[in-house]
C-alpha cells in the first residue's frame, strides 16, 4: 500500500515538473518571437525614416538649384532649355555708332537706332518708320536732312529703310513703299508683307512671283525697281 502511494506521489511530482518545463519552454519561444517581431518593425521604421530624409534632402537640393538658376531658364515640350530668339540688324547712316547689333526678334526700329547710340544732329529721323518691327539681316539707314533735301523727298517717301539706291527693298519696305511700285496696290502689298511674316526674307526677287496675284506680267513691270 505504501509503495503505491510513493509511486503516485512520484508520478504526480514528475507530471507537474514536466508540465512546468513545457510551459516555460513555450513561454520562452513566444517571447523570442515577440522580440524578433519588434526588431523587424524597428528596422522597417528606421528604413522608412531614412527614405523620407533622403526624399526631403532631394527636394531641398532641387529648390536650391532653382534658386541658384534664378528661375530664368525655360523649357520646351521635350524638357530642353530654350533661349529667347534674337536677330541681327545693320544700323547705319546718321547714327552715332553704326554697326551690326543683336536685338530681340520682336524689337522695333527705334530700339535698333537706340542701340547704335541714337541719331546724330544732322539726322532726319522722321524719314524712318521707327515703330516698325525689325527683321533679321536687314539694314536700317537713317538719312541726313541734307540727303532728304537733295532727293526732294517728303515724309514716307524716303528710301532710308525700304529702298536701296532708288530701288524698293522687298525684304524691308513698308506697305506704303511697296505700293509705289507699278501694279502693286494695297492688296498685293499686304500679301507681300504676309509672305515675309510667314516665310522670312526673300532669297531672290523672282521669289516674289510665288505670291498669288504677282505673276510674270506684274513682275516684268517691277523687276528693275526692286531689290533684296
Amino acid at each position: 500500500m505504501q509503495d503505491k502511494q510513493k509511486k503516485f506521489i512520484i508520478s504526480h511530482i514528475f507530471g507537474r515538473t514536466l508540465a512546468m518545463a513545457v510551459f516555460f519552454f513555450l513561454a520562452g519561444c513566444a517571447a523570442g518571437d515577440t522580440q524578433e517581431t519588434g526588431l523587424e518593425e524597428l528596422t522597417l521604421s528606421e528604413e522608412d525614416q531614412n527614405s523620407e530624409e533622403e526624399s526631403d534632402e532631394g527636394q531641398s537640393e532641387g529648390k536650391q538649384e532653382d534658386k541658384a538658376s534664378g528661375g530664368k531658364a525655360s523649357q520646351d515640350d521635350s524638357g530642353k532649355e530654350t533661349e529667347d530668339a534674337t536677330v541681327f540688324v545693320y544700323v547705319c547712316g546718321a547714327v552715332e555708332t553704326p554697326g551690326v547689333y543683336e536685338l530681340q526678334a520682336d524689337a522695333r526700329v527705334f530700339e535698333a537706332i537706340r542701340a547704335a547710340g541714337g541719331v546724330t544732329a544732322e539726322a532726319a529721323p522722321d524719314m524712318v518708320n521707327q515703330a516698325e518691327v525689325i527683321m533679321d539681316g536687314e539694314q536700317i539707314y537713317v538719312p541726313t536732312a541734307g540727303e532728304v533735301q537733295a532727293q526732294g523727298l517728303g515724309v514716307g517717301e524716303t528710301g532710308a529703310k525700304g529702298t536701296d539706291n532708288g530701288k524698293v527693298n522687298i525684304n524691308t519696305a513698308s506697305e506704303e513703299e511697296l505700293m509705289t511700285l507699278t501694279g502693286i496696290g494695297e492688296a498685293k502689298a499686304a500679301a507681300i508683307l504676309k509672305y515675309r511674316e510667314e516665310h522670312g526674307r526673300f532669297e531672290s526677287i523672282e521669289e516674289l512671283m510665288e505670291i498669288e496675284g504677282i505673276k510674270e506680267g506684274v513682275f516684268g513691270k517691277i523687276k528693275d525697281d526692286i531689290t533684296i
